[in-house]
């Protein structure tokens, strides 16, 4: 009983005198006012602002946090002279009920009500965030006071999180931790984990590539557009492809005539090869279109539909000349056949009869080259690249069309240039194939997708295209499986501003992020988000992520950002940003009842990511020595 009120002397601080909605004024005792106490020999910090704060109300434990402080003077007429008393400003976060932290605001305490600094015994249950010992858990962070921050992996990792913080302040520290203790978690469970966990990593800089970065069993694409046989390529599924709004987007096809032709053009291409004998299929209709072709009248229009035939059957720049057998008569309009056969006497008439002409004589056109190399085209060759494919079936949908003038070269002709632009970069990026065992997994469960050697315009619609091909199939498959999508300089695909792109491209890159950030936690789907730009990226995908690590931030506009679209941040943690040092972050959000200050535990310097900022002093040192 001594010692109950041995303690509890030492650790009253003072009387609740105001309580205005969830602000209480305490009064602190004039003989409480040093910085440090001391209780059975040890020395106890006394509250100040962002501490924490205990005030009892009969059986109830209320816990506020201290947002300021302040002193009034009152006048002792009784002495005749000023009295100066502090007084401390609290916002109530929660209450101790059954040795469980319950945040929000159950009770409010009454005027006179003590108040206490809070002891050990308490800082550990306001800072537990699991509810039983034998949930799993990872400890990546302690607080300020060095108290181990135990997270709960079903309230973070079944949830959208956002990394912010500038250059330098530890932002990818804290993702690749978050990771790394949380892939350790799983791999106690090795056969669940093999069965129900994917993990697809957008690494814009090439920081994650380290073997030991947060996991040796990882398969890394190194991707590269700058060289064709040293980049490693990503199998994919022709239908991955053959997505109408990501091809128009990617080949900037133009709403009222290009895209309409792709679509018909992709109707064909899956026309044709759901039939038995896709090649078969293919030829004969470009046999057809051969012998319409040779079969009209306009020279001109005649001579470039051949050449649209040319482009599917001169591949890799063969220059076989596949119109040395046959001419066109400019006098009389029409194709005719270069052969002494032709050349027939007419002896009624008394003169030489031209029977060469294609118009009486269809079955010339068989004996043509132009028409034998059609014959033996096959489609389905491997050496021909999904996008050579694709050319063709443009090429042959275009001759059909512009045979019944449903098409104008002039439209179409820039599409056709921009997909073959495009062609390279595909082709070094890709490995593509109808085979639907065909997959960007390579039987690993956590996939780094390295975009450092890989140009602009492909570093936006790599993630888009990946994202929304696997976010599709899960949807598809209606299971439990969970599939984290990490992206990691988030800014660069997720900016709600562009000045290279078409607002068609940034809107449809934007919807599509946005959907699995709003929609993706039903299918299972969910998404992790690193940036030093949070001003840059879209409101909606900022305000639906549900826990967020919030490292030094100094921009006014970043600021302003996280104030408006993170609801669970007081305005003292919030100003406390600029200032944090680094390592250090606000962690906030469903995982935490309140927001918390914690140290991320610095990784090892094999596990850390590639993103160490230089230090010049080294340099010249190591120079020095040399």
């Amino acid at each position: 009983m001594d010692n109950f009120l041995i303690e509890k002397s030492v650790l009253l601080i003072g009387k609740v005198v105001e309580v205005s909605g969830r602000k209480i004024f305490v009064e602190v005792e004039k003989n409480k006012n040093s910085s440090c106490l001391l209780f059975n020999g040890k020395i106890i910090k006394n509250v100040s602002v962002g501490n924490f704060i205990n005030i009892q109300k009969g059986f109830f434990y209320i816990i506020g946090k201290i947002d300021g402080e302040k002193i009034t003077k009152d006048f002792d007429k009784l002495n005749n002279k000023y009295e100066i008393k502090r007084i401390l400003e609290i916002s109530l976060i929660g209450n101790i009920d059954n040795n469980k932290f319950v945040g929000g605001t159950n009770e409010l305490p009454l005027i006179g009500n003590e108040a206490f600094i809070v002891t050990d015994k308490q800082q550990e249950i306001i800072y537990k965030l699991i509810s039983k010992e034998e949930d799993f858990y990872i400890t990546i962070a302690e607080t300020e006071d060095n108290t181990a921050i135990k997270i709960p992996i079903n309230n973070l990792f079944n949830s959208h999180i956002a990394i912010f913080g500038n250059t330098g302040s530890g932002k990818s520290n804290t993702l690749a931790s978050l990771y790394k203790n949380y892939i350790s978690v799983l791999e106690t469970k090795k056969e669940k984990y093999k069965e129900n966990f994917y993990f697809l990593l957008f690494d814009f800089n090439g920081e994650y590539t380290n073997e030991n970065c947060i996991t040796k069993n990882k398969t890394v694409y190194n991707l590269s557009t700058h060289n064709v046989g040293g980049s490693e390529k990503i199998k994919l599924q022709e239908k991955d492809l053959l997505d109408i709004e990501l091809f128009s987007i990617l080949s900037d096809a133009t709403e009222k005539t290009q895209k309409p032709f792709l679509k018909n053009t992709f109707n064909l291409y899956k026309k044709i090869y759901a039939s038995e004998n896709p090649s078969d299929y293919f030829k004969n209709i470009l046999k057809k279109r051969i012998k319409d072709i040779l079969l009209m009248t306009d020279k001109n229009k005649a001579y470039l539909l051949l050449d649209y035939i040319e482009n599917i059957l001169n591949h890799n720049d063969d220059t076989t000349n596949m119109r040395e057998d046959f001419s066109f008569n400019d006098a009389n309009k029409y194709f005719y056949l270069n052969s002494d056969v032709s050349f027939l006497y007419d002896k009624e008439n008394k003169k030489q009869a031209y029977l060469g002409k294609f118009q009486e004589h269809v079955e010339y056109i068989e004996q043509l080259k132009i028409y034998v190399l059609a014959d033996n085209f096959n489609i389905e060759d491997v050496q021909y690249h999904f996008i050579d494919k694709l050319m063709f079936f443009i090429y042959l949908n275009l001759t059909k069309q512009v045979l019944e003038n449903r098409a104008n070269n002039e439209h179409i002709a820039p599409l056709i240039n921009r997909v073959k632009s495009r062609k390279k970069d595909i082709e070094k990026l890709f490995d593509i194939s109808r085979n639907d065992e065909n997959n960007v997994w390579n039987e690993s469960n956590f996939v780094v997708i390295n975009m450092k050697d890989v140009n602009l315009d492909m570093k936006k619609m790599l993630p888009l295209l990946l994202s929304k091909k696997l976010y599709s199939e899960h949807k598809e498959k209606k299971d439990k499986k969970i599939l984290t999508i990490i992206i990691d300089e988030a800014h660069n695909i997720l900016s709600k501003e562009s000045f290279r792109e078409s607002e068609e491209w940034k809107d449809f890159r934007l919807e599509t992020f946005e959907e699995i950030i709003k929609e993706g936690r039903k299918f299972g789907v969910f998404l992790t988000i690193s940036s030093q730009r949070p001003n840059d990226i879209s409101e909606t995908i900022i305000s639906q992520a549900h826990n967020y690590f919030i490292h030094r931030l100094i921009n006014d506009k970043d600021l302003k950002t996280i104030s408006n679209a993170v609801s669970y941040i007081d305005k003292l943690t919030a100003e406390s940003i600029p200032t944090l040092p680094i390592g250090t972050c606000i962690f906030s959000g469903i995982a935490t009842q309140l927001p918390l200050k914690i140290n991320v535990k610095e990784l090892l310097d094999i596990e850390k990511p590639q993103s160490t900022t230089i230090d010049i002093c080294k340099i010249l040192s190591d120079n020095n020595k040399e």
